[in-house]
């Protein structure tokens, strides 16, 4: 499913309106993307989404950080097309963007198995469509 500007701005306006005065840039966000994932898991909805997906990460640096949330994307079928590590002291960043397009797997189902790792590992994982980042600051 090809995520369209006009949906992210209908959504991003029910978002806003649901949250009233409580409204924050990461509140409206994170309610964005959960209307969009629960469009894609609505029953007899076969489409899922495809494209291309940011993931952020960030925490304390140890071994095995990069390839644990790797090797999970690779076991969804996952095409990773640039990535980025930045270490400071004793922290580091990751920037990755993948295709999701080849795999089984919808979105939700990613951010679910990528949330796993972030648990097991202590550190932060984000999972956004591209699309979703590309017009969240147009509204």
């Amino acid at each position: 499913m090809k995520i369209s500007e006009e949906l992210i701005r209908e959504i991003t306006y029910k978002v806003i309106n649901d949250l009233g005065a409580e409204a924050t840039h990461d509140k409206v966000r994170e309610g964005v993307e959960k209307e969009l994932a629960a469009i894609q898991t609505v029953p007899g909805n076969p489409e899922k989404f495809e494209g291309k997906v940011l993931v952020t990460s960030f925490g304390l640096n140890k071994p095995g950080i990069v390839a644990r949330i790797t090797g999970t994307l690779a076991e969804m079928d996952i095409d990773l097309q640039d990535i980025t590590q930045r270490i400071m002291q004793d922290f580091y960043t990751l920037i990755m963007i993948i295709d999701i397009t080849s795999s089984p797997k919808n979105l939700k189902e990613i951010q679910e198995a990528l949330q796993k790792v972030a648990d097991e590992l202590n550190i932060k994982i984000y999972v956004q469509h591209e699309d979703i980042f590309r017009y969240m600051f147009r509204i």
